[in-house]
């Protein structure tokens, strides 16, 4: 359900806004041009997906002299941002918004928005894209090509492309919502 309030806040919505903040609920909360989205914490098979990624692609971008970062963090600047389920990064600093990365991977839940993200992405000239759909049990690996993304075979960053790495992963089985 989308819900979209009109400046001035409302107090009830700023109160929210702020419990969230304290309760720790708004590490996946993104600023879309000065747009607040709400997003609640993922699904479980989620979370099994990202420490399977973890352990799937952090030895080939260790190798390729990239450094493996599954789990979130944002990208962009504070009053536009995204947060990715992971990335790929090139060596650099430790920082709070990172205008790039290398790749991000998106792990989709039921109505997310990972698809809604490329443009966002392409404009902060990410090299790769990688959609995991565990309901769908599938893998969309994209490269960004003359400013937009298409389906690749293998990625040109590591060792490793979609369908060798579907084949690799455990899914979860399927649940209802």
């Amino acid at each position: 359900m989308a819900t979209l309030v009109m400046d001035p806040q409302p107090a009830e919505l700023e109160a929210l806004i702020e419990r969230r903040r304290k309760l720790g609920l708004d590490h996946r909360d993104e600023m879309w041009e000065g747009v607040l989205h709400m997003n609640p914490a993922p699904h479980g098979r989620h979370h099994r997906i990202g420490q399977q990624l973890a352990e799937l692609l952090g030895p080939p971008a260790t190798a390729a002299g990239l450094l493996p970062a599954i789990g979130i963090f944002n990208l962009g600047v504070p009053e536009d941002y995204r947060v990715p389920d992971g990335a790929i990064h090139r060596p650099g600093p430790d920082q709070m918004y990172y205008e790039t990365a290398a790749l991000v991977v998106e792990i989709a839940s039921p109505a997310d928005e990972s698809w809604e993200k490329l443009a966002f992405y392409a404009a902060h000239n990410v090299d790769e894209v990688l959609i995991i759909d565990p309901a769908k049990t599938s893998v969309d690996w994209l490269g960004l090509h003359a400013g937009e993304y298409r389906p690749i075979e293998h990625s040109g960053l590591i060792d490793l492309g979609p369908s060798e790495l579907a084949d690799r992963l455990i899914w979860p089985p399927p649940v209802s919502e």
